[in-house]
């Protein structure tokens, strides 16, 4: 049955004899029982069309200078049956049962849309000028007038006459379109509602007026759990899961239901309709109607001066109220839908069979193609060639389209991918895991796959995505490549490498928010992925030729791993940082110190040598090394800047065996040492002091320009940290130090203290900084916590962990926000002077005073300080560390291993581990105390404390003493940890001309 109310028109709309139609007791609703099916039909400005047996016929509607309707056309498309039409402002659209689609104009010709290269249409909309076709791919086509941005396809476009894809949705599986008059609205599967077009009333209910180019999120009805959306002319409507209805845009007509006639810019629920549980939504040009199909009503509201209405009224309406439908067929018939056209309005029926319906009820998430296990499993035991055609054509279909991908796992229990948001991806991650772990099991289709996926889909990626959702595919990918064959794991992880850095900076952080929620196997899995591709990538560098493509290609990899270090660091503690060391990076070093010596060693043949075809071809090979050493330079320096994948022992490699750029000499007088070398440096060239190796060369002993770097700095740093020099604040123990909050001296000599912290660093001398391990997080940008307050001062640092710990249900605590801290009173919340601290803030209170003692009260010595510390350092090569591991690097640790010096020393000249001085050396050696051998460790190698790797980095060597005597004390080149012995007649004077050299014969300490 089809009921029909509104302005005036052909009696029976031709379906019928005008004496066949019935009138209803009131508000001017006619019905009819047509003889044919109506399958479908639609109303817009000029035409009425409808759809029976597959065919199309369609009513023209009278025009406002005319006096009648035409008659109803039977179009003559005799090779297609059609399934669905749309009629717009001036034409309509037609919907083929195989995908096709026509397009109908204002003289009822009908021509095929051009620009779907055979692709399956499954939904189509019209506006005013503009139409939109959804596939089942899940790809969103549009083409007409594009006049404010209806198309969607950026500003600036122009309209088309052929359908063109919307790519900034190309990764979002839509489930509804929906055209208005001149905007646009699509609904994804996890009703995330997208507007765009034409705004001047609100009605993209995005909060303002103002037009939008591209589909735009319309974040007020996120989490509403969306299922419909309906456009009118300058107004819309959606339906939530559970029958709410939100209408917003243009109300002048009553149209949104609000009891009022203003416009809404956001989406608000018509209030009148809360708790009746609509079931159907549809807008025409200025009113709208719902169905309660509970109750069998259909509520209108909005314009009714042409009876559109149905309430027997020739008024607007600002509330819904129930259409006067006739009763006496209600219990023989179901309403399925109502439809609202330019000023009439319908209501498509059908019998129902005792309590069943004779047609099923509309399903609101049909057609975007999905895997599912089912079509996995038939994929897998289906292998006859005729099943293998259609098995290949569903897998480049599900595979081709980000869409399909995107729409295939979502965590549905209890509605949850409803809940899509920046926080919450809404997959359904143990059924991913599930369904790509039985791909493997079938050769062909796991090749199949393996191929689209490579060729077609990740080169399709949105980069720009449109919506939140989108960012699926960057988690689903990865669990996917996993399961694809080896060979190709690498290529294809380079590629979703390549993508994911070319997302937007909002874009990538919603993606890290989404792995920092990823299950832990997921994570981890995505982890080895990227190790695993980048590890490969830089084993190759070490082995092939060169290939300046691949540093680029190994940092791609090297970023993304990075970012998910970052994420891991904050939020995964069960993944370590050992997770993403690549041990490929030492062999790359290994490598490179390889080629360093070998382009020495040839170097040192050239000299002198005559210039025949031996010494060209000498050179070509020379050049040759030159040019691989320093294509392994620049990849590892592009790397520097992502130190997750180095291990500590290859950072400190790279810190100390990179290529230097000459030398910077400091000519220094050991007599004012500290102002001396301060004026030096007070003028240094910055760039000489970060790519220039230290040499220290003293006037009083010019001859040992060469070896005083680590003595040097030894005895600058125990002078600058002496209470003398009034620099810093001690600890109750005076062992450790910390930046005075009101310095007596002047600032700048932190800014040289600074400097010389730098150029220790960036010399590998390890050097006396007794600062807690605050200093070391400044540096690094990490922010201090009061553990690190508790390392400078355990006795504060225990009272605030007291208040934090304290569990008594006292509302006040006996103090307030006011602290003394180095001689002065400091309010820590000035807006609020005298604050109590209590339970509800003491948490605060802690934060402040922490903040305040590290932060705050030393903020400009400290920034001084950091100026001079990279002024004398190259601040990414600082950045490679971690803080433990950066005060590693500069102060060593106390883990003496003397067994270990033992067995790495090496002999040269007379000596071997046999020579009876060297064998009376370790027995006196394993005589001296404790720290006398701190102190033998001080004058072998310029200092006190063990390089962070271990007595191993020290390397000793031992030679013997040329032209010495009895008399000669041993003689050290601490820069080259070099010992030269005087061969000894006995043990015992070996023992006192060691001890003496040790207490009082070193360096510049000789009198």
């Amino acid at each position: 049955m089809l009921c029909y109310w509104g302005a005036q028109v052909r009696e029976g709309l031709g379906l019928l004899q005008p004496d066949n139609v019935k009138h209803a007791d009131c508000g001017g609703i006619r019905f009819m029982c047509p003889k044919s099916e109506i399958q479908d039909m639609s109303a817009g400005k000029s035409f009425i069309g409808f759809i029976r047996d597959g065919k199309v016929s369609v009513l023209r509607l009278r025009a406002e200078d005319s006096g009648h309707d035409g008659r109803l056309k039977q179009l003559q498309l005799k090779k297609e049956k059609f399934r669905s039409i749309v009629c717009g402002g001036a034409g309509a659209v037609l919907l083929a049962y195989g995908g096709k689609v026509l397009i109908m104009d204002n003289s009822s010709m009908c021509t095929p849309l051009k620009g779907l290269d055979n692709r399956q249409v499954i939904q189509i909309a019209c506006g005013d000028q503009h139409s939109m076709a959804l596939t089942d791919d899940g790809q969103l086509f549009v083409w007409g007038e594009n006049s404010h941005g209806q198309l969607g396809l950026k500003e600036g476009r122009s309209g088309s006459l052929t359908a063109q894809h919307i790519q900034s949705l190309s990764g979002i599986p839509l489930v509804q379109i929906s055209a208005g008059g001149d905007h646009s609205f699509a609904l994804s599967l996890s009703g995330v509602v997208f507007g765009w077009g034409k705004n001047n009333a609100g009605q993209l209910g995005l909060g303002d007026t103002t037009d939008r180019y591209v589909p735009t999120v319309v974040n007020s009805l996120n989490q509403r759990k969306t299922v419909f959306i309906s456009c009118g002319g300058e107004h819309t409507a959606t339906l939530s899961k559970g029958g709410t209805v939100f209408t917003f845009g243009s109300g002048c007509f009553g149209q949104l239901g609000h009891n009022s006639f203003t416009d809404e810019h956001h989406p608000r629920v018509v209030a009148e309709l809360w708790g009746s549980k609509v079931s159907w939504i549809t807008c025409g040009r200025n009113h709208t109607l719902v169905l309660v199909e509970s109750s069998k009503l259909i509520y209108s509201f909005g314009c009714g001066t042409q009876g559109q209405l149905g309430n027997g009224q020739m008024i607007n309406q600002s509330v819904p109220l129930p259409v006067n439908l006739p009763t006496k067929s209600n219990h023989k018939c179901a309403i399925e839908k109502p439809i609202a056209g330019e000023k009439h309005s319908f209501a498509l029926c059908f019998k129902k069979l005792g309590n069943e319906s004779a047609k099923p009820k509309p399903n609101l998430g049909r057609g975007v193609w999905t895997l599912n296990e089912r079509r996995i499993k038939r994929w897998l035991t289906e292998s006859d060639s005729k099943s293998w055609r259609t098995i290949k054509k569903e897998i480049n279909k599900v595979f081709s389209s980000a869409a399909c991908l995107n729409g295939s796992f979502l965590k549905t229990s209890c509605d949850k991918h409803y809940q899509t948001s920046v926080e919450f991806c809404g997959l359904d991650f143990n059924l991913v895991r599930k369904s790509f772990a039985e791909i493997p099991v079938n050769e062909r289709v796991i090749s199949e796959v393996l191929k689209v996926v490579q060729c077609t889909l990740l080169p399709s990626l949105n980069t720009s995505p449109a919506g939140v959702e989108d960012l699926r595919l960057y988690l689903l990918l990865p669990e996917l490549i996993r399961v694809l064959q080896k060979p190709q794991r690498t290529e294809l992880t380079e590629a979703l490498a390549s993508k994911i850095l070319q997302l937007n900076p909002a874009a990538l952080k919603v993606l890290e928010m989404y792995w920092s929620r990823l299950p832990d196997d997921c994570l981890q899995g995505m982890v080895k992925l990227f190790r695993k591709a980048s590890a490969k990538l830089i084993g190759r560098i070490a082995v092939d030729n060169i290939n300046y493509d691949m540093p680029t290609r190994v940092q791609k990899c090297v970023q993304v791993l990075q970012m998910l270090y970052k994420v891991c660091c904050s939020t995964h503690n069960d993944i370590t940082k050992t997770d993403f060391i690549i041990h490929e990076i030492n062999d790359l070093l290994d490598t490179l110190h390889a080629t360093t010596e070998d382009v020495d060693n040839m170097n040192q043949q050239l000299v002198g040598m005559a210039y025949h075809g031996a010494f060209f071809g000498n050179i070509i090979r020379r050049n040759q090394m030159m040019a691989l050493e320093q294509y392994y330079f620049t990849t590892l320096n592009s790397l520097l800047s992502l130190p997750c994948i180095f291990n500590l022992e290859a950072k400190c490699n790279l810190l100390k065996n990179r290529i230097w750029q000459g030398s910077y000499e400091l000519i220094l007088r050991r007599t004012a040492l500290v102002d001396n070398c301060f004026s030096v440096l007070r003028n240094g060239n910055e760039q000489h002091l970060k790519t220039r190796w230290l040499r220290v060369v003293y006037t009083e002993d010019m001859y040992r320009s060469d070896v005083n770097k680590r003595d040097f700095f030894d005895k600058v740093f125990k002078e600058l940290h002496a209470p003398a020099s009034q620099m810093f604040m001690y600890d109750d123990n005076e062992t450790m130090i910390w930046f005075p909050s009101r310095p007596s001296i002047e600032k700048e000599r932190y800014f040289l203290f600074g400097i010389l912290c730098g150029l220790a660093f960036n010399n590998s001398c390890v050097v006396d900084l007794p600062f807690p391990l605050a200093l070391f997080k400044k540096l690094l940008n990490v922010k201090p916590s009061l553990k690190d307050l508790r390392e400078f001062d355990p006795v504060l640092g225990k009272s605030l962990q007291y208040i934090l710990d304290y569990s008594d249900d006292v509302e006040e605590m006996d103090m307030n926000f006011r602290i003394k801290w180095d001689g002065t009173e400091v309010e820590l919340d000035p807006a609020e002077p005298g604050k109590i601290v209590s339970n509800y803030n003491r948490t605060d209170f802690v934060d402040k005073y922490v903040d305040y003692v590290l932060n705050k009260s030393v903020e400009e010595v400290f920034e001084e300080f950091r100026r001079g510390f990279f002024k004398g350092c190259e601040s990414h090569l600082v950045e490679m560390f971690e803080p433990e591991e950066l005060r590693g690097v500069m102060v060593g640790n106390e883990e003496y291993d003397w067994d270990t010096l033992k067995q790495k020393t090496r002999y040269e000249g007379l000596f071997d581990d046999e020579h009876p001085t060297i064998i009376s050396f370790w027995e006196v050696f394993d005589e001296l105390t404790s720290r006398e051998k701190k102190a033998f460790l001080l004058f072998l190698t310029g200092f006190e404390r063990v390089p962070i790797l271990g007595m191993s980095q020290v390397k000793m060597r031992v030679r013997n003493l040329y032209n010495s005597t009895q008399d000669h004390l041993p003689q050290a080149l601490t820069c080259h940890s070099l010992l030269e012995l005087p061969v000894y007649q006995s043990r015992t004077t070996l023992k006192e001309k060691l001890i003496e050299a040790l207490n009082h014969r070193r360096g510049f300490w000789e009198d």
